[in-house]
């Protein structure tokens, strides 16, 4: 099967544009990482606390702590 004419491109791109879209490329790959990484933290952060205070609280009643 023959890929349309309308999907091929008119002239190869040169070096320099080839860099260019690779530059865009990896700074929208920087963008999308810390846009994970900020909520991905956070939950983490929240994950400890919450273990920290269901630990200290069962210390406090005196009963085993129950398996993770």
């Amino acid at each position: 099967m023959k890929a349309p004419d309308w999907f091929k491109r008119s002239e190869p791109r040169s070096k320099e544009e080839k860099l260019a879209r690779k530059a865009i490329k990896e700074a929208d790959a920087r963008v999308a990482m810390a846009e994970h990484e900020k909520p991905a933290e956070a939950f983490a952060n929240n994950r400890e606390r919450l273990k920290a205070q269901r630990l200290a609280r069962e210390a406090g009643e005196g009963t085993p702590p129950k398996r993770d």
